[in-house]
This record gives structure tokens, C-alpha cells and sequence, in this order.
């Protein structure tokens, strides 16, 4: 089975988040106790904890940690609770399930904002444990429609890690291939490498060989080799933020996969949850793009290969337009053709249905 990479232990009181440290993968496993939201905002910004579903269950853990030691009074507390979301919001900008997570905790507390703070308080560490839930459950859903998608013998390629160690458990993209795997399909995946930090190498490749689903790790820019001689049949990814308009921003090198997909003639799929959709950008233009440290590219692992004085760019994400996604994968349905009113129609069908 998939590995859970996050859990909450014990009560409010005394409780702490206990983690995988995901940058020691593949080397060792290592879980790591979060007791404060100190602790959990340098998890989330150091990639101890990824994937935008995975950072947004995490992000419902660390305002617990931010507001159970304020006093009993309202003032301080919400005090409290608007500076731990402030704080946890700044960790990383482009995966919207951070902010969807701490924004929904905020209003659950508003809502009891007449009841005593520790009841508040309670009630917001079963919050977080709900949108823990919630996602599990939303990742086998997603399984079960991409499941639907895999022929019955794929070979199957991905990028970056999408799977279990990237939600609650399970995964988005990866749960098509778990639950394909299910149903008896005879499935083979390429993980690419994903440079520069390698989650397609560490990440990826353990939790499928730790599943026992065959897969071979490939440079990234192998891809579009493996695609013209290997008869890969379809391209499934993630996603950390989806436009209005079906325009997604996932890791980089995502874009380029999607070309190499549309110029190989292979269905490119991205699979997320409804929580990742931020209906309130147009398009994917309005998508912030993190820059992280020019020294993941210079110094890779500690190596130095890239010369002393030499400028680095290294942004973390790139953006996918809607017109080469051939279908976005969510909990509440299949959105093909990848358009806005597409979007707006499976996603909004489906709220009335629940």
C-alpha cells in the first residue's frame, strides 16, 4: 500500500505532526516531529513536506501549532490565528492548496467565534483532521477516474511525484497507476528524474518500487526519446494550481513534457483535486511562479557543478496551457475538453450533487 507521509499524534494539548522527511529519500527514512509552526513552516519551505495536497494538510496541522498555546481570550487568539496565517501562507507561493487549507481553517474559527477559545480550539484541530480525510478520500476518487483512462497494458510516464508522499495518501496522478495496478491492469511507469531537486528519482521511483510497480527512472531529457521508442501511451502529472480556463502550473519541465506529448501524439492528463482549481485567476498567466535558490542548480547536493560566479535561474514550477492537456483529472469528474466552461461545469454539477 502507499505510504501516508503525514499524521497528526495524540491530543490538542500535548499532539505534534509527525512527518517523512522527504529530503533524505531515498537513503533513509526519517520521521521528523513538528511541535511548533516554526517547525512546520521550515518543513514546508525546505520540501520536507510537498506536493500541494500534502502542504495543504499540513498547513491545517501548523495553524493548530500557531494558536493552541494563545491565552483564553478572543483577542488574542484571533490575533494569533491571523499571524500563523499570514506566516505559513509566505512558506511557498505557487501551490494553492496552502492557502485554500489556512483560509478554510480561519473561517471554521470565525464561524464558533461566540463559543470559548478552547472550543475553538479543539474544533480546529478536527478541522485539519477532516481536510486530511477529505483528501485521502478525494485521491482514490481521482484513482478511479484515471484508472478509467489507463489501457489495459500502459506504459505510463510521469513527472515530479505525484503520489501518495505528495497528499494525504494515495496521490492524484500516481493513484491512477495504484488503482489501475487494482484493477489487474499490467502497467509500467517512466519517472523522470526532475531536476534539480529529483523527486521523480528519489521520490517517485521509491514509493512504486516500495508498491512493487515496475518503473525505470529516465533523465528528463530523455523523455521525448522514450516517447517516440517506447510506446508510451499516456502522460499523467500533477498539479499545484489549475486557472479558471484549465491552465495548470506544475513542476518544472512539466510544460516541455507537454509539447514533446503533443508533438508525440500521447495523451497528456493532469490529475488534482478540486482544492487545487483557483477560479479566481482567468488564466495561467495570473499564476505566481516560485523562484527558489540559485544554489539547488550550482551546488546540486552538495556537489559544485556549476562554476563559482556563474548565474543560475531556477524556478520551481512552469505553467501548462489548457489546448495540450487532453483531460484534467479531479474527485468530481473528467473535465474534457480542458476549457473554461468545461471547468466550470464539473466542478460546479458536482457541489450541487453533494
Amino acid at each position: 500500500m502507499p505510504v501516508q507521509p503525514l499524521r497528526w499524534v495524540s491530543d490538542l494539548a500535548s499532539g505534534y505532526v509527525e512527518l517523512i522527511d522527504q529530503t533524505l529519500l531515498p537513503g533513509r527514512l526519517v520521521w521528523i516531529q513538528c511541535r511548533s509552526v516554526e517547525c512546520m513552516f521550515e518543513a514546508i519551505r525546505s520540501l520536507r513536506v510537498r506536493g500541494a495536497p500534502a502542504i495543504g494538510v499540513a498547513a491545517g496541522y501548523g495553524l493548530v501549532l500557531a494558536v493552541r498555546g494563545a491565552g483564553e481570550g478572543k483577542d488574542e487568539f484571533f490575533a494569533a490565528l491571523e499571524k500563523g496565517r499570514d506566516y505559513l501562507a509566505s512558506s511557498r507561493p505557487t501551490a494553492v492548496n496552502l492557502s485554500w487549507a489556512l483560509n478554510r481553517m480561519v473561517i471554521r474559527a470565525r464561524q464558533l467565534s461566540d463559543r470559548p477559545v478552547s472550543t475553538i480550539k479543539q474544533s480546529l484541530l478536527e478541522e485539519a483532521l477532516t481536510i486530511q480525510q477529505e483528501d485521502a478520500n478525494m485521491c482514490r476518487t481521482i484513482g478511479g477516474f484515471g484508472a478509467e483512462l489507463v489501457p489495459e497494458s500502459a506504459t505510463i510516464l510521469t513527472h515530479c511525484n505525484a503520489g501518495s508522499l505528495a497528499t494525504a495518501e494515495y496521490g492524484t496522478a500516481l493513484a491512477a497507476v495504484y488503482t489501475a495496478v487494482e484493477q489487474g491492469k499490467k502497467v509500467r511507469v517512466f519517472a523522470d528524474e526532475t531536476r534539480p531537486l529529483l523527486q521523480g528519482a528519489r521520490l517517485t521511483s521509491w514509493e512504486l518500487h516500495q508498491a512493487g510497480v515496475p518503473v525505470t527512472v529516465i533523465c528528463d531529457s530523455a523523455a521525448g526519446w522514450v516517447m517516440r521508442t517506447h510506446k508510451v501511451d499516456l502522460v499523467i502529472v500533477g498539479a499545484d494550481r489549475i486557472a479558471a480556463n484549465g491552465d495548470t502550473a506544475n513542476k518544472i519541465g512539466t510544460y516541455s513534457l507537454a509539447v514533446l506529448a503533443k508533438r508525440h501524439k500521447v495523451p497528456f492528463y493532469v490529475a488534482a483535486p478540486s482544492s487545487t482549481f483557483d477560479l479566481s485567476l482567468a488564466n495561467g498567466s495570473k499564476i505566481p511562479i516560485e523562484a527558489r535558490s540559485a544554489e539547488e542548480i550550482g551546488r546540486s547536493f552538495g556537489f559544485q557543478v556549476v562554476p563559482e560566479g556563474v548565474s543560475c535561474f531556477n524556478p520551481a514550477f512552469d505553467v501548462t496551457p489548457a489546448e495540450l492537456i487532453s483531460a484534467i483529472v479531479t474527485e468530481r469528474g473528467v473535465i474534457r475538453p480542458v476549457t473554461r466552461e468545461r471547468v466550470e461545469e464539473v466542478l460546479a454539477v458536482s457541489s450541487v450533487q453533494k
